[in-house]
């Protein structure tokens, strides 16, 4: 009997660790060697190596695990591949154009509030233009092309400000490029992939029954929706800014604006902004993330319908 239950032990396979798991973990220990590296060395030729390595692991490695668990088994892996690279390529083009033709001035709450009203229209005719020659439209399959879209909007996007920080007139600074890699890869999960992802579905809806995309009512009600959030997002900073100004300013700093000076915030306003800061980013991040999960249970349900369907008419 011992015999037998070792032979039939030693005949199990081990079910391999996902795919976006060792993707994952190769990346990150790529990425952390080349840290290692380039402080050790001072090699200024290993920078473009870390900010790929940088830009690119969360957002590849979201884009990988979506496709592995949540794609619909027919959905081509170059749809999602040529989503993230193409899509997210025009998305950032698209955005740079629009912002520089529209948008003028201080970076005030309206324009945040412009600038993720323009960056979602940017990934949103993106994805049309890349998936528009798809025969099978799905709200499960825009949902994970969105994903792909956002997620390569937000890695090009990273490489660019990953860049403009470690570019000072001294030379070159790592820890910034660093903290920037470190900062944007924690915060990519909840950006650009989540919102695009919650529009692409609604872009796909828009092609049921046709097969073509249309502009329909829910498609531009969440289009203003995640343009909003995406806004909120962009000026949590200064909104939080605002509050602890008008909250906490103090009589000298009144009387150095008098006078046409800019008065330095105290210790106290700093930590205050940061903190309310990260409360409004965890707020908007709540929100978006609760949107996405009543999406997503919108697009099962309605594949559970398609494929019932068939069965309850030949019945």
């Amino acid at each position: 009997m011992a015999a037998h239950g070792t032979d039939a032990t030693q005949g199990r396979t081990a079910a391999p660790r996902p795919a976006w798991r060792r993707w994952f973990v190769a990346g990150l220990v790529l990425w952390l060697l080349t840290v290692a590296v380039a402080y050790w060395t001072q090699i200024s030729t290993l920078l473009p190596t870390l900010i790929l390595l940088g830009s690119f692991l969360v957002p590849t490695t979201f884009v990988l695990w979506a496709f592995e668990t949540k794609a619909r088994p027919g959905l081509p892996p170059l749809a999602v591949l040529k989503a993230f690279v193409v899509g997210g390529v025009l998305g950032v083009l698209g955005a740079a154009l629009l912002e520089s033709a529209l948008l003028t001035g201080e970076r005030l709450v309206g324009v945040w509030f412009a600038i993720g009203f323009l960056e979602e229209a940017a990934k949103l005719a993106a994805l049309w233009w890349v998936a528009r020659d798809l025969v099978v439209k799905t709200r499960r399959d825009g949902m994970v092309l969105g994903a792909a879209v956002g997620f390569g909007f937000a890695a090009f996007e990273t490489a660019g400000y990953a860049l403009n920080a470690v570019v000072t007139t001294d030379g070159y600074d790592l820890r910034a490029l660093i903290e920037t890699e470190v900062l944007r890869a924690v915060l990519a999960p909840v950006g650009h992939g989540l919102w695009t992802a919650v529009l692409g579905g609604a872009l796909f809806a828009s092609a049921a029954g046709t097969g073509r995309f249309r502009i329909t009512k829910e498609l531009s009600l969440t289009y203003v929706a995640m343009s909003l959030l995406h806004g909120l997002w962009n000026a949590s900073g200064t909104f939080a800014a605002l509050v602890v100004w008008f909250a906490t300013v103090q009589d000298w700093q009144l009387a150095l604006l008098e006078e046409e000076r800019i008065p330095s915030p105290t210790d106290q306003q700093v930590h205050l902004q940061g903190s309310l800061t990260w409360l409004l980013l965890l707020g908007v991040a709540v929100w978006g993330v609760v949107v996405l999960h009543r999406r997503w249970q919108q697009a099962e349900a309605e594949d559970a319908a398609s494929v019932a369907g068939p069965h309850e008419d030949a019945a």
